[in-house]
């Protein structure tokens, strides 16, 4: 299996608490957290596009 191509989200903008995305073979989107690399959440086009959607729609509150 290939390492997948990352690329850090243009929101990124400082080298600490990026977010990292990468599309795989199988049409899935790879998510991962700059400060933990190993932990890679894979998601559907659809599901991520609804969670970004969500959030813009509803930030979340501060704590």
């Amino acid at each position: 299996m290939s390492e997948p191509t990352w690329q850090k989200s243009s929101f990124s903008e400082d080298q600490v608490n990026c977010i990292y995305v990468a599309p795989a073979l199988d049409g899935t989107i790879h998510l991962r957290e700059s400060e933990e690399p190993r932990t890679v959440l894979t998601s559907a086009p659809q599901g991520l596009t609804a969670l970004l959607r969500h959030l813009k729609a509803e930030p979340p509150t501060p704590v």
